[in-house]
C-alpha cells in the first residue's frame, strides 16, 4: 500500500485510503468484526452441508438463487440511468444512422456519376 501511486486523472480508490485501515472508530471495527463473524458462520454451515456424507438432497445457496432469478428476469429490476441510455443510443440508434448515411452517400455518388456519364446504369427498368 505504501508504493501505490495515484493516476493523474483518477482519485485514490476508497478501499486504498490509509484512513480506512488505520484510523477506524470502535463502532466501525465492531461492525466489521460482526460481519466477518457472520460470514464465517455462514461459510461453516455451508461447508458442513457440503461435506455431509449422508446428504441426499441438493444444497440450496440463497445467493445463487437470487442471482439466477435476477439474470432470468432483468426487466423488473432495470433502471434507466445515463449509462444505460448512452449504451442504448450507441448500440441501437448510432448503427442505424451510420448505415443510412453510408448507403445514402454511396447512392448519391453513383447517381452523380451516372448523370455525368462516367458510369453506366446496369439495371435500367425502363427499357424502350
Amino acid at each position: 500500500m505504501a508504493d501505490y501511486q495515484e493516476a493523474p486523472l483518477a482519485s485514490r480508490p476508497q478501499t486504498l485510503d490509509p484512513n480506512e485501515y488505520f484510523n477506524l472508530s470502535s463502532d466501525k471495527r465492531r461492525a466489521e468484526e460482526e460481519r466477518a463473524a457472520l460470514r464465517a458462520n455462514l461459510k461453516r454451515q455451508y461447508q458442513m452441508q457440503l461435506n455431509n456424507p449422508h446428504r441426499k438432497e441438493l444444497i440450496e445457496d440463497p445467493a445463487l438463487t437470487r442471482w439466477v432469478y435476477a439474470r432470468s428476469n432483468p426487466y423488473p429490476h432495470f433502471r434507466v440511468t445515463t449509462k444505460t441510455s448512452l449504451f442504448g443510443a450507441a448500440f441501437g440508434l448510432f448503427p442505424l444512422f451510420a448505415i443510412y448515411y453510408i448507403l445514402k452517400t454511396d447512392r448519391d455518388r453513383k447517381e452523380e456519376q451516372i448523370k455525368a456519364g462516367t458510369r453506366d446504369r446496369k439495371f435500367n427498368l425502363m427499357t424502350g
